[in-house]
């Protein structure tokens, strides 16, 4: 019988019972959502129940050249949290503690593995909320989302999760704790090191708790879907609600088009019919009853069919329906989840650039976009996967040579590779284009002072 490995003899005698190395649990750390899959296993987990734990993990990963992936839920679409062979995951998962709610500060302070929904429905009882809204917020973590920055449907009103971040407790690579931001609603003393934390995707130190912003909840909503004959159409009239000087802004606008909601509607076995796109809008606060039917005169006159929920029922069943559909994406076989962000005055040209992409490429691209920032995910759909070595389906490269131009058009219309999810391993080898060399070499320099063994999340975001 071969000896244990002395790298995983030295981790079990730092973390007990912390340290996981049954084969099933390192393999299922290959993945996360994003359909990308390491060459091999990791050399162990480790689950972390205190910021003791992930202190002794980097102070002797530090000083012993291990390589650490932080991991929260593994619902990462970016390949940014997968482990590879050598590497010890670090989960968070269980670090999952409300610790605080401060109903006077409008502030919550939680361990990172909490879930995003769960932290919402304890801010209620309050009557609060926690603003960011990403599709997968019922199964991702806080930290998950402040390491990505996640946004979602509610963006184009509250903004993303660094708006929602005052403060963080994070563990350095070689095992300190920093302390940033404050619990103050103004504070500018130093640089603002929580916000380049929020973001950074797990490569400048490990979130162990965060301080975060409770927003009161909102006294009333109003919840409208509109069909139009035309992409086009529904991005103009999604500027227009934007632009409308005499009404509220929204608080959800989101645009669907024809094949996603097919295939969320074939998914969920519900009833379809309707145009080239869809618009779904929601208003909150204590006019949104007006706003609504304010925005559906506006619809009706840039050629929507537009109707109004009549129930609570009603309008969580549309924005179900918008959360479906990665779940119905994924139902399609083997898919590559895309993420960029243009200008919102170039969405009608991305979605342009999008149908073009298709016909050259004989691919089929269904996308959904957060019509109220500019974000777009389309996702490429892979009929015929090629199958790796262990068994595993791989993207082709003909799909990529799709997505490249997908990336270069969305860069040549002002935009950005990523919106929400990340750089992680997918994006790396165009992040240069969007940078450029002498903003690529001052991340990479300053990657270098909070890590300079290369210890945190190695081979994530630069190549």
């Amino acid at each position: 019988m071969a000896s244990e490995d002395a790298r995983l003899i030295a981790l079990r005698g730092l973390l007990g019972e912390a340290l996981v190395t049954a084969p099933e649990e390192l393999e299922r750390l290959r993945a996360d959502q994003s359909g990308h899959r390491s060459a091999a296993a990791p050399l162990a987990l480790v689950e972390a129940r205190s910021t003791a734990d992930v202190q002794a993990l980097l102070r002797h990963a530090h000083a012993n050249g291990l390589s650490v992936v932080p991991r929260g839920a593994g619902t990462g679409l970016a390949g940014g949290a997968i482990g590879s062979r050598d590497e010890v995951v670090l989960s968070l998962a269980r670090m999952d503690r409300i610790l605080e709610v401060s109903p006077d500060d409008e502030l919550a302070v939680v361990e990172p593995g909490v879930l995003t929904a769960d932290l919402d429905a304890a801010l209620a009882a309050h009557g609060l909320g926690f603003a960011p809204d990403p599709a997968s917020r019922a199964v991702s973590t806080v930290g998950g989302n402040i390491a990505t920055n996640a946004g979602g449907l509610a963006c184009v009103k509250y903004g993303v999760t660094r708006d929602a971040v005052l403060g963080l407790s994070v563990v350095l690579a070689d095992g300190r704790l920093l302390e940033t931001g404050r619990r103050t609603v103004k504070g500018v003393s130093g640089y603002d090191l929580t916000s380049l934390m929020v973001g950074s995707e797990g490569t400048l130190g490990v979130i162990v708790e965060a301080t975060v912003r409770a927003l009161p909840r909102p006294a009333g909503q109003a919840t409208l879907a509109a069909d139009f004959d035309t992409v086009a159409r529904a991005c103009a009239a999604a500027l227009a609600l934007l632009r409308d000087a005499d009404g509220a802004r929204p608080a959800v606008l989101e645009l669907l088009e024809r094949r996603a909601l097919e295939a969320i509607h074939a998914h969920l076995g519900i009833g379809s019919g309707h145009g080239a796109a869809q618009l779904l809008i929601r208003y909150d606060g204590a006019g949104a009853e007006a706003d609504g039917l304010r925005a559906l005169e506006l619809l009706s006159r840039l050629g929507g069919r537009a109707v109004v929920a009549p129930d609570p029922a009603a309008a969580e069943e549309l924005l179900r329906i918008r959360r479906s559909f990665h779940p119905a994406m994924a139902a399609q076989g083997q898919v590559l989840i895309e993420d960029v962000a243009v200008p919102r005055s170039a969405l009608a040209a991305m979605f342009a650039e999008i149908e073009r992409i298709e016909a050259e490429h004989g691919l089929r691209i269904p996308t959904v976009a957060h019509a109220g920032d500019g974000n777009l995910h389309p996702n490429f759909i892979v009929e015929e996967p090629l199958i790796g070595p262990d068994g595993v389906p791989i993207v082709p490269d003909a799909v990529w040579a799709a997505a490249e131009e997908l990336f270069l058009s969305a860069l040549r219309l002002g935009g950005t590779l990523t919106g929400e999810h990340g750089i992680g391993l997918l994006k790396r080898r165009w992040l240069g284009r969007e940078l450029g060399e002498a903003s690529l070499g001052l991340q990479r320099a300053l990657k270098a002072v909070f890590d300079p063994r290369g210890v945190l999340n190695p081979g994530k975001v630069f190549l």
